[in-house]
């Protein structure tokens, strides 16, 4: 079926300026076109925003209706689900949600992610792979990082690690802190995550690998970061949501939708975290989305499973901050589509001539109630449930094909 030009008119490109887009043969041929081809379908956007459809970087399971109410036209996939650790493994992933969806798997950086051996990193790329990662816990062993990344390096591909110290967090459920101690909880020191930072860069020091840290959530670690990045290292950093929005006065009638990993923080951190993401340390805004059943979630805390079904509220709080001003809205889409891309190498995340049409329309301002009941995803683990929130996507296109 041949593919009709696409015009989008009267749209806010990136909550900005009113302007149109045209796509042709499914890439973005011009911005505020005089006119359009003759036959091209029209849309009036109605004064809705125009933004690239995001794309998601490390998510634990692929979601096709929770990514696309949530204007998610990519995902970058953790290895952890097989593991992604042969190439027979990734090529299958990759093909897992064409056409409506693209997802990027991300290769496991140890046979296993047992964290001993090196997997087989380069036959991955060749197979889809985008980035490296360490999985849902770091390479404990600093020898097996080192090689890691100079592996990584050699192929132009990124690391993605987790930043805890094992040795700190074995067996811990949450932040030490009054709420922890209040609850009775198994709790690890937030120097934890720093531990883990300062180590990795010091690794990429000695290899000059590119290394992103999926999730860093405190302002020690951040510091670090922030640091590194000004003497030109090549490293990156992301969050979710969670971690700006709420703190781990969240935990404290024991509600397992908030036992997250890493673990809620303290308000100072939470601020801190904000203050990253306003001033750029903060390259990466993702869902983290990890779908948990009620098997995994009705436990007593520290027997429940990590994690947060996200992908549906990652743009409606991320609109968030840009209505407290955080952030602009041309910045937040740096955040969930520009900087993921650039991390994947895709040719995707822009509003930009000659890349690939994936869009979103939004409607800013429509109000909603977060309902874990109701949600698009199998799972719906939110630890924004109940939560009034504005914002949503309305109309989505991957490859300038509409899928919703």
């Amino acid at each position: 079926m041949e593919l009709k030009p696409l015009l989008i008119e009267n749209t806010r490109l990136l909550g900005g300026e009113t302007g149109r887009l045209l796509a042709v043969d499914g890439r973005i041929a011009a911005l505020n076109p005089a006119e359009a081809p003759e036959g091209a379908e029209r849309i009036d956007a109605k004064g809705q925003w125009l933004a690239p459809g995001i794309i998601d970087l490390g998510v634990f399971a692929t979601d096709k209706p929770a990514f696309h109410f949530g204007g998610i036209t990519r995902a970058a996939l953790m290895p952890d689900g097989g593991p992604l650790d042969n190439p027979g493994l990734v090529e299958r992933a990759a093909k897992g949600g064409k056409p409506g969806l693209w997802v990027h798997p991300l290769a496991a950086a140890t046979k296993g992610l047992e964290g001993r051996e090196l997997a087989e990193i380069g036959l991955m790329k060749g197979a889809g792979a985008r980035a490296v990662a360490t999985g849902r816990a770091r390479i404990a062993d600093a020898g097996v990082m080192r090689r890691v990344l100079a592996y990584a390096a050699s192929l132009g591909l990124t690391v993605i690690a987790h930043a805890e110290d094992e040795g700190l967090t074995h067996g811990a459920v949450a932040t030490d802190g009054e709420m922890a101690t209040r609850l009775g909880l198994s709790s690890a020191p937030a120097i934890a995550e720093a531990m883990a930072v300062a180590r990795d860069l010091c690794l990429v020091e000695e290899t000059g690998a590119a290394l992103h840290f999926r999730q860093l959530t405190t302002a020690r670690a951040l510091g670090l970061v922030r640091e590194a990045k000004a003497r030109g290292f090549p490293v990156t950093c992301g969050i979710t949501p969670a971690h700006l929005f709420l703190s781990d006065t969240a935990i404290g009638d024991f509600r397992t939708f908030a036992r997250l990993s890493p673990p809620l923080r303290s308000e100072d951190d939470r601020h801190a975290c904000l203050a990253a993401v306003a001033d750029g340390t903060i390259d990466v805004l993702a869902s983290g989305h990890d779908p948990r059943g009620p098997e995994d979630k009705r436990l007593p805390f520290a027997e429940a499973l990590p994690g947060m079904a996200g992908a549906e509220t990652l743009l409606a709080m991320g609109l968030q901050l840009v209505r407290d001003g955080h952030v602009t809205a041309a910045r937040l889409f740096d955040l969930l589509a520009a900087n993921p891309a650039r991390l994947l190498g895709l040719d995707a995340g822009r509003l930009a001539v000659g890349l690939e049409a994936d869009l979103i329309l939004i409607d800013e301002g429509t109000p909603w109630q977060v309902d874990a009941k109701k949600m698009a995803a199998w799972a719906g683990n939110t630890p924004f449930d109940g939560m009034p929130v504005q914002g949503r996507a309305t109309m989505l296109w991957k490859g300038g094909q509409r899928i919703r």
